[in-house]
């Protein structure tokens, strides 16, 4: 049986620092070129989304992450201008780190005043879901 046609699966990462500053990336490439974007990309076959997560994160800003927190899943079929693409966002602290441009990011880079930047895609909406998951573990504590 031949397997149906069905969505592109990605993921995106909302990675924070010690200082609750939030990792981006310039977008290299259309759609969205130039702008301010979570990490992230195309699952690749045989791989799981973490891991897919983690090698995306590593290539688009030389940053290694451990524990990968689920956000959720993004499915919108207009999220994506390039067609039907599901995202699955995971949330990631690291204490400190320097990130570098690579693959396909123009730049990458720590952000203090993410509310006042346009981000790509859903990406403002999975960052608001990431910043309550983490006031809430934040509260639990």
């Amino acid at each position: 049986m031949p397997l149906p046609q069905t969505p592109a699966l990605v993921v995106d990462c909302v990675v924070f620092d010690a200082a609750v500053r939030l990792l981006l990336v310039r977008r290299r490439n259309p759609p969205f070129q130039g702008a301010y974007a979570l990490p992230g990309g195309f699952v690749e076959i045989g791989e799981t989304v973490e891991q897919a997560g983690r090698r995306e994160l590593f290539e688009e800003t030389g940053i290694s992450v451990g524990r990968l927190r689920l956000i959720g899943v993004y499915s919108d079929p207009d999220r994506d201008p390039r067609g039907h693409i599901c995202s699955v966002a995971f949330l990631a602290r690291v204490r400190r780190a320097e990130p570098t441009a690579g693959d396909d990011a123009e730049a990458a880079l720590w952000v203090s005043n993410r509310r006042k930047l346009s981000l790509a895609f859903d990406h403002r909406k999975i960052v608001a879901d990431a910043s309550r998951l983490l006031s809430a573990s934040r509260s639990a504590k």
